[in-house]
């Protein structure tokens, strides 16, 4: 008889452990924070062009190699952006996006050189007044 007892009273708590780590998932996902939204081609795009004017509002780069990389980095972190929210545009799809797509690959190519050298800056500076270009040529909504 002890033993049903002892059986019946694990089976009790199993059941309500289990239950209540249910419980305590469902209430952590309700807590998870959301994916960040992806912004629209045209607010990427806005934050883009905004990186490419304050690069010329500002004094360009110096002659000296290694001066750069700040401006570099500062152009290049919105063209990530801007790639992000090509590829979640399902409306217009990846094909219409090929040339800006060329052009951002090599901004990160000339990235990943690594520090300010002569010969990335028209890899990521150059591409990026190309890729700014083809931006006003090709609007989005």
């Amino acid at each position: 008889m002890w033993g049903k007892t002892a059986v019946g009273a694990l089976l009790a708590v199993a059941v309500m452990t289990a239950t209540s780590a249910c419980g305590g998932e469902a209430e952590a996902q309700k807590k998870a924070p959301a994916k960040p939204k992806v912004p629209s081609v045209a607010a990427a795009t806005k934050t883009f062009q905004a990186a490419v004017e304050n690069f010329d509002a500002s004094d360009g780069c110096p002659e000296a190699v290694g001066e750069c990389w700040g401006k570099m980095k500062a152009v290049a972190e919105p063209a990530r952006g801007l790639r992000e929210a090509m590829n979640a545009d399902k409306r217009t799809g990846p094909d219409f996006y090929s040339p800006a797509y060329a052009l951002i690959d090599k901004m990160e190519d000339g990235m990943d050189i690594g520090e300010d050298t002569f010969i990335n800056r028209p890899d990521v500076l150059g591409s990026a007044h190309k890729l700014a270009d083809w931006l006003d040529e090709h609007p989005t909504q």
